[in-house]
């Protein structure tokens, strides 16, 4: 019995295979979906403002309101893998990434030099970046959680 209570929360359709727009999976991924598009307006602002001083506090919200944009986007792609799964998996793939700033090849220069490849890979590596990417985990975490649960 669980089992199929458990599987019909998790899909999204039917029993004739039409989407169930009643389902708690759908919800939760119109939720997720407004969520994403509210986070990246708010990441752009607090990241390229000039209203916030010091200049690091830009670069660390930032950083917070990325984590919590990449935690989003996987919850709402993958609902059905936990959500201490996807923050582990977002903040390790994000301390990659700033490893990988370290790494100067010509390929990497080139997509560094348009906005999305700057926006996504960075450019330039700093240790302190990374307190920043487990507090944006974290803090991506709860309000998924959040979601879920008010949900």
């Amino acid at each position: 019995m669980t089992t199929i209570v458990k599987t019909r929360l998790l899909t999204p359709r039917n029993d004739n295979g039409d989407y169930n727009l009643s389902s708690p999976v759908f919800k939760y991924r119109l939720v997720l979906l407004a969520n994403i598009i509210i986070i990246i307006p708010l990441g752009y602002i607090v990241r390229f403002s000039q209203g916030l001083n010091p200049a690091w506090l830009h670069d660390a919200l930032g950083a917070v309101a990325y984590e919590i944009f990449w935690i989003l986007l996987f919850a709402f792609l993958l609902p059905r893998v936990s959500l201490w799964r996807i923050a582990i998996a977002v903040c390790l793939a994000t301390c990659a990434l700033e490893f990988l700033q370290l790494w100067k090849p010509p390929f990497l220069q080139a997509i560094r030099a348009t906005l999305p490849g700057r926006l996504v890979l960075g450019n330039t590596f700093v240790w302190t970046d990374f307190p920043v990417y487990f507090v944006g985990s974290f803090l991506g975490w709860l309000w998924v959680r959040f979601l879920k649960v008010k949900g």
